[in-house]
């Protein structure tokens, strides 16, 4: 293995496969034809190589739907996205509308606005509940959480944030200063002070695994220990290896940030628009955020786009540039979002995520039951974490195992994310269909039958 994944640690990684390994170089001098071999070898050479993406595993020329399609013309569902693929690729509503756009007005100098900017976010204020009505556009999730982050500084007039550990909240530099996966932190420090991490409440080989009130007693430590926390930013349902806390959980940590004069900051970035069944995954406990952020998929998968959302009464700070960014107020990336909500709510594919969900429960749990490899199952929705350990007794990681589904599942035209080494997630577009959820569930079950 690669000096460098040993040097992190495979116990440290929370996102993402081991790009390093044997399975990964069998897959480029196996699977990849030499056109292919050739670009990805260029790729290589003139991009900046990073954790978690590089080297590439092939190239492609075609998205479309639930799929993606390699140069060479092989054709993988996609289950993984980047979480940007709500309304599936290229959807041919999605792709009219910006080609009209693309007629007319395709960009908005700072202290103009425009009608598709207005018109995206009037269409979230009226999606979100009591005074969640005022929006800032940004170009990418991290700098949605950077606002965020700011904006609770102005209002509590206190700089320290609580977050989880294992938590992402984007790769930029305040980003992964807040954020609790290891692997964004090797070399960068000294990073943002005043962050305070605590074990998150996971049911299945968690510090406090099964036992949510022992975190919310870690919160509450903290907030009172601390005195001077002013924001508690968390993913409502951590996204990466599918951690869903209880609705009692929430409820109260609702109640602790209102208690301590805490601003609660939901990272939705991944999971809202549909993913887990709800529009936004905090509606799943009877909550709401002070601040919501939001993105990836909000672009409907061709543009990129976020925003972060919060309460009119935090509109009192005109003096402050909580974003000032070039494209804030795109009428592209507006056009994009506006359009997104509207197929999804048009395809009704909240509905059809909920229904696929009772189909996605049964199916695993029958794979659970049958394959002892297959230590938890849980998701929401169209996000499912499949959870592969040695043996049920010890709950131990099997991460080459699950490195080895990934490939023959890659080979067999199925692509998704494998997280915290030994976590398959499964993620794919709300349009995917029935068969093709069921063609999934057979290659993956076809895998862990060759282990």
């Amino acid at each position: 293995m690669h000096d460098r994944s040993q040097k992190i640690g495979l116990n440290k990684r929370t996102e993402g496969d081991i790009n390093f390994s044997p399975a990964r170089d069998k897959w480029l001098n196996e699977e990849v034809p030499p056109a292919s071999r050739e670009l990805l070898e260029k790729d290589a050479r003139f991009f900046l190589h990073q954790s978690l993406s590089t080297p590439c595993l092939d190239v492609l020329k075609d998205c479309e739907g639930p799929s993606i399609e390699s140069l060479s013309g092989k054709k993988y569902l996609d289950f993984h996205g980047n979480n940007v693929h709500q309304i599936g690729f290229s959807h041919p509503k999605l792709v009219e509308r910006l080609t009209g756009q693309l007629q007319s007005l395709t960009f908005s100098t700072r202290r103009y606005t425009n009608e598709n900017a207005i018109q995206f976010a009037e269409k979230l204020a009226s999606l979100l509940p009591s005074d969640l009505n005022r929006t800032l556009m940004t170009p990418n999730g991290s700098s949605a959480i950077g606002i965020a982050l700011k904006l609770a500084r102005a209002v509590t007039g206190k700089f320290k944030v609580v977050s989880f550990w294992d938590s992402f909240h984007g790769a930029s530099l305040d980003a992964i200063s807040v954020g609790g996966e290891a692997v964004f932190r090797e070399y960068m420090g000294p990073l943002m002070p005043g962050v305070e991490r605590i074990p998150p409440p996971v049911s299945y080989r968690g510090i406090f695994e099964g036992d949510e009130g022992k975190c919310l007693e870690h919160l509450e430590y903290v907030f009172a220990k601390e005195g001077d926390i002013g924001a508690f930013l968390a993913e409502t349902i951590r996204n990466t290896d599918v951690q869903i806390p209880s609705k009692n959980f929430w409820q109260e940590a609702r109640a602790l940030c209102d208690k301590y004069g805490v601003l609660l900051i939901l990272d939705e970035i991944p999971i809202a628009l549909g993913r887990t069944g709800k529009m936004f995954a905090f509606e799943h406990f009877d909550i709401e955020p002070d601040i919501l952020c939001l993105g990836k998929g909000l672009g409907g998968g061709i543009f990129p786009q976020a925003a972060m959302v919060t309460r009119d009464a935090y509109n009192r700070f005109g003096d402050i540039s909580l974003g000032h960014y070039t494209h804030e107020k795109s009428p592209m990336g507006a056009l994009a979002a506006l359009t997104t909500i509207e197929i999804i709510e048009e395809e009704k594919l909240v509905e059809k995520s909920i229904e696929d969900a009772q189909f996605m429960k049964a199916e695993l749990g029958r794979l659970q039951d049958r394959y002892d490899i297959i230590g938890d199952v849980r998701g929401a929705g169209l996000l499912w974490g499949l959870e592969l350990v040695k043996d049920r007794r010890s709950k131990e990681k099997a991460i080459l195992e699950a490195e080895k589904v990934m490939y023959h599942c890659l080979r067999e035209g199925l692509s998704f994310k494998v997280s915290a080494g030994n976590v398959l997630q499964l993620a794919p577009a709300l349009t995917v269909t029935r068969n093709e959820l069921h063609r999934a569930l057979t290659i993956i079950e076809n895998a862990i039958n060759q282990l």
